[in-house]
């Protein structure tokens, strides 16, 4: 995206852009028929339950001026106008963790004023949201958007921790919780006696770890060894909503031997209730304001506008990465300026703002590449069968599937076809058919198996469209009514989500890899020669890794640590914001250039698996590529949990990968440049491997000490 700051230049070219694509964006979607719901109800229950334990969060912290009800209408509100007439259809809305923190800050200071308290607490917020939009609007007009390539690595992966150790504290802060006496509550209860509470807390932690431990295990369902295929991909599809299902029933157990009240349930006003709408008038309270705390509302209204900036380009941004191989152009600036609409209208009706969300929004850009790919591929498989059914060559099988695979790309109206296609046939299947004399003999499946071949060669795509948010959102709009239904779900199986969402962003966070690297012990940093790794891990040594990551750790600990202070608390969007003078500014003193070009580069290269032995003092490619058996490859596919081991020292197959394609090897959610978990670094500079920017053999740098800056 280029940077311009001609006021409504952005917002133009954004609406010409997504006006082209605006019909495919539902055709594409009403295509895909029932398979649209696996990913629409994967990331329904990913927003939907964040979203019910923030508004029991904020309930207890205003004192029940804020509920899950409006936490959820807000949620389905914003969500069904962004899906209807939002640019960027992949980015989901909901009320997040820092929207939660800064209203309880706004409330924390309302209360301890005579002129406000609680009862104008929310047409004080109102203010706080007109305000709020006014900025959104004039960013959003003079181009703002234009610097989100200047909020690099380094920002965006320290806020996705920082959102993610949030969602952490909160399961963690949940579960603790259990064995107190809720606030507003008669302690004198019988649920409430000390032996109950410490029976309940004990329940809540068998609930919630079940809950995080089922639902983790069952996204990996797709690398099971049991059970057919059909049987694998709906669990691993909808197996976390059934977890919840499931742990939901187990709380009800030993129901008639224990107190009504354990274990703890959801609690919310149900939205027909009497004084459940009080808050949708609070418009008629806002002219009664004292001028004073009106013109005072601009202070923490500068504060959430600089956070939904942040927040809802780095969602977006993190949701249309380059890697993903989306074909429809993005929508920043106009985006930005439907943002303040939407909390113009949440503010007037009393009900906090929605913004976009992370992890859900990158979630659901890779439970669509899922989709894409299994729609892919089922058309493939058909193909290839039909054409080995043929007695077709291996030349015209290949080709049958590269048509099949063209006719399947609806080219959009600006654009002509699709760059990507089917990767080339692997070496190694078309050395063994040469070396056999059949190359142009009829193909059986001990030289093409299907099933394996066609994984490696579809590209990663991503079905975009509108229906699965559109979808979504109306059902969280549904939970509304649906509340007494969600009453009996216990808010411990709430506090396993928080922490599944938490660690389910983990993978992928370069950040967080490079802090499990320091835990790393040296004589095991090797390992990294037989996976997928990162350039750094060639070009930078091992101490400026460190150090770099002592860094951005020490920073995360300083923004985390504010939103602790009250009131104080407000200032932490400001610290994200300082990431982008400090990157530009302090940095490039502290590291080299080089070296800091590889660690936080926009984008960046894996370098190829390479075997390890020990005896050898360097290591010799092209000697070791028929000898490629002997590496154990591990795919992790991130946003579905799955494990593919492929060429294992113990099963062989026809069909193995060159050190030479291992580069070009991903699984259906993970790009071309993604990278793996255990992200480490070579540890001794005898092994040696080709530069990942010339090309030429060198050796890594990894246990040596930088050399000046």
């Amino acid at each position: 995206m280029d940077e311009s700051f001609v006021p409504l230049r952005g917002i133009k070219n954004d609406l010409r852009g997504r006006m082209m694509c605006y019909k495919q964006d539902w055709s594409s979607g009403f295509k895909a028929g029932v398979r649209i719901l696996a990913p629409t109800t994967y990331i329904f229950f990913a927003s939907a339950i964040p979203v019910i334990s923030f508004g029991e969060q904020l309930e207890r912290n205003t004192d029940g001026a804020l509920t899950a009800v409006q936490t959820l209408a807000s949620t389905a509100i914003c969500g069904i106008i962004h899906s209807l007439i939002g640019g960027q259809p992949l980015l989901i809305l909901g009320v997040a963790e820092p929207t939660v923190l800064m209203y309880t800050f706004m409330f924390n200071f309302a209360k301890d004023r005579h002129e406000l308290g609680g009862r104008m607490f929310l047409a004080w917020s109102g203010w706080v949201c007109v305000w709020t939009a006014l900025l959104l609007f004039s960013m959003s007009i003079l181009g703002a958007c234009s610097i989100i390539n200047r909020f690099t690595r380094v920002a965006g992966e320290l806020f996705g921790l920082l959102i993610a150790m949030l969602f952490m504290q909160q399961a963690i802060k949940g579960v603790i919780d259990e064995f107190r006496v809720p606030k507003r509550e008669n302690p004198k209860l019988t649920e409430f006696e000390p032996s109950w509470r410490f029976s309940n807390g004990m329940f809540a932690l068998v609930l919630s770890f079940g809950l995080l431990l089922t639902a983790l295990h069952s996204r990996k369902a797709r690398s099971w060894r049991y059970g057919s295929g059909w049987l694998r991909g709906l669990i691993a599809d909808y197996g976390v909503p059934l977890m919840v299902l499931v742990w939901t029933g187990v709380s009800y157990i030993p129901s008639g031997s224990v107190p009504k009240g354990i274990p703890r349930r959801l609690f919310s006003p149900n939205p027909w209730s009497a004084g459940a709408y009080d808050n949708w008038t609070v418009v008629k309270d806002m002219p009664h304001l004292p001028f004073l705390y009106i013109i005072g509302a601009f202070v923490p209204a500068t504060m959430i506008a600089v956070l939904y900036y942040f927040d809802h380009s780095v969602a977006s941004q993190l949701a249309q990465q380059k890697e993903f191989n989306l074909r429809k152009p993005p929508s920043f600036h106009y985006d930005l300026l439907l943002l303040g609409f939407l909390t113009l209208l949440c503010g007037l009706l009393g009900i906090p703002p929605s913004n976009g969300v992370i992890p859900q929004s990158p979630m659901h850009t890779k439970s669509l590449a899922t989709l894409k790919h299994q729609i892919l591929r089922n058309r493939l498989v058909k193909t290839a069968r039909r054409s080995m059914s043929q007695n077709s060559s291996l030349s015209q099988l290949y080709g049958n599937m590269q048509d099949a695979y063209q006719q399947m790309q609806t080219p959009l109206i600006y654009q002509g076809q699709s760059s990507q296609g089917l990767r080339e046939l692997k070496d190694t299947t078309i050395q063994q058919a040469s070396s056999m004399g059949n190359i142009d003999a009829p193909v059986d499946e001990s030289i093409f198996d299907i099933e394996k071949e066609i994984d490696d060669l579809l590209p990663v795509e991503v079905k975009e469209q509108r229906v699965s948010n559109l979808l979504q959102a109306v059902m969280v709009g549904g939970c509304v009514a649906a509340m007494p239904v969600l009453k009996k779900i216990p808010t411990s199986v709430l506090w396993g989500y928080f922490a599944f969402m938490a660690i389910e962003s983990l993978p992928g966070n370069q950040f967080w890899e490079r802090i499990l690297l320091l835990f790393t012990a040296p004589s095991r940093r090797f390992k990294v020669l037989e996976e997928y790794h990162a350039t750094f891990v060639e070009t930078v040594p091992f101490k400026t890794i460190a150090t770099f990551t002592l860094f951005q750790t020490a920073y995360l600990l300083v923004c985390f640590g504010i939103t602790w202070i009250p009131i104080a608390g407000v200032l932490f969007p400001l610290m994200i914001m300082l990431l982008v003078p400090v990157r530009q500014y302090i940095m490039p003193k502290l590291f080299k250039g080089a070296f800091l070009t590889d660690l936080d580069a926009a984008e960046y290269d894996e370098s190829p698996a390479i075997p390890f032995n020990i005896q050898m003092p360097e290591v010799d490619i092209n000697a070791r590529r028929a000898d490629c058996n002997e590496l154990l490859d591990d795919i992790v596919t991130r946003s579905r949990g799955e494990v593919k081991r492929i060429n294992s020292p113990k099963i062989t197959s026809s069909g193995g990968t060159p050190v030479s394609e291992l580069r070009s090897r991903n699984s259906p959610l993970m790009s071309e440049k993604a990278y793996s978990p255990r992200n480490t670094e070579r540890r001794s500079p005898r092994f040696g491997g080709p530069s990942p920017r010339t090309g030429e053999i060198r050796m890594s740098k990894l246990g040596e000490s930088p050399s000046g800056k």
